[in-house]
């Protein structure tokens, strides 16, 4: 009798294990689109004859996506480093990928594709090259354009103000910050025309204040003869940095100069939110912590959240057992700021002993 009961003791733990593995598996499967970055929509093209080689369209819309995966990631300065990364190289770092809407007209062949890179794939690879990611974070900012004619000295907030009337004319889906421009007021132009003398030591608090933005952007555009002197006061994360730039040769009346001022205007404001935002992947901060194995939702959340962390490049199983499961993260940031993270998502961990253990 006892035998038996020692048996049946037995069976029921190996119930417990191989059912807790299998829902592991489950899980693991599940979230495995968070370890991921997601390129849609690269429309690839090509005559249709003769030379027609699909491999080769395939590989140009690879190319494609991974500059545009790069320009999300990495600042303009590091994406020129690695912008020649061969097809061989980045076609390792893909995990999958789906053509849609194939079609031939007069004789060319368009279709889109959507590409799925591996997100560790990929940091592994920037960390060779020396170069640190970024986490590709969507912000939304105000923007306040002026345009200041100096032979005139007249100021332009709307009206005549070709900053204001085309900034968002154009936008591309790997660009992170979203402008928000301020509305037509006549109170607003007469209080800068106001302190037109002193306009580039303004705080605008009374225009920023008007919306719910913490992050905006101050444009003062200095229009010569041909030439333009800006300054942008960048707010981000309550951090301020001030830019000049120094355009010669500029008319922005030929819509050409236009366009390679607005370009290069945003490409530095993107280049600094993402600086803002990125990952030292040379930090592998080892972390051990400690969760009850029998408390399956948390452990589903807790993996969900591990798997949504950017700054965690790996973590596993390092010991189970019948009361409580150690897993093993590879942090790349500061154990502070590892466990604000943890916190946000509604963890609270005991830090007392070496082991961290999930409350």
């Amino acid at each position: 009798m006892q035998i038996f009961d020692k048996l049946l003791r037995l069976q029921k733990v190996y119930i417990f294990f191989i059912s807790f593995v299998l829902f592991i598996i489950i899980f693991s499967t599940t979230y495995l689109h968070a370890n991921s970055f997601k390129v849609s929509d690269i429309e690839i093209s090509s005559p249709f004859d003769l030379k027609f080689n699909k491999i080769r369209v395939m590989d140009k819309g690879f190319q494609n996506s991974f500059l545009n995966l790069l320009t999300m990631i990495t600042t303009s300065g590091d994406k020129n480093k690695i912008k020649n990364t061969t097809v061989k190289e980045l076609k390792a770092m893909i995990d999958s990928f789906t053509i849609s809407d194939e079609k031939f007209i007069n004789n060319e062949y368009f279709a889109k594709l959507e590409t799925t890179f591996n997100k560790k794939k990929v940091f592994n690879f920037l960390e060779r090259k020396n170069i640190f990611p970024s986490i590709p974070i969507k912000n939304k900012v105000l923007l306040i354009p002026i345009l200041v004619e100096i032979e005139t000295d007249n100021i332009f907030l709307f009206d005549s103000n070709i900053f204001y009337e085309k900034w968002n004319n154009e936008s591309k889906n790997y660009q992170l910050l979203d402008y928000l421009l301020p509305s037509e007021d006549l109170e607003d132009l007469n209080k800068i025309q106001e302190i037109s003398k002193s306009i580039d030591s303004y705080n605008f608090l009374n225009l920023i204040t008007k919306y719910d933005l913490d992050d905006y952007i101050i444009l003062i555009i200095y229009k010569g003869k041909n030439e333009i002197n800006v300054l942008s006061k960048i707010n981000l994360n309550n951090s301020l940095k001030v830019y000049n730039h120094r355009y010669s040769g500029i008319n922005l009346d030929d819509d050409k100069d236009f366009q390679k001022v607005l370009k290069n205007l945003k490409i530095t404001y993107e280049d600094y939110w993402k600086k803002k935002n990125q990952i030292n992947t040379s930090i592998k901060l080892p972390i051990t912590v400690s969760i009850n194995s029998r408390s399956h939702k948390k452990i589903m959340q807790l993996e969900e959240t591990l798997t949504n962390f950017d700054l965690i490049s790996d973590f596993y199983i390092l010991k189970i057992n019948s009361e409580t499961i150690q897993y093993r993260v590879v942090y790349n940031g500061s154990p502070k700021n590892f466990l604000n993270n943890m916190n946000k998502n509604n963890f609270d961990l005991d830090t007392k002993n070496k082991i961290w253990i999930i409350r």
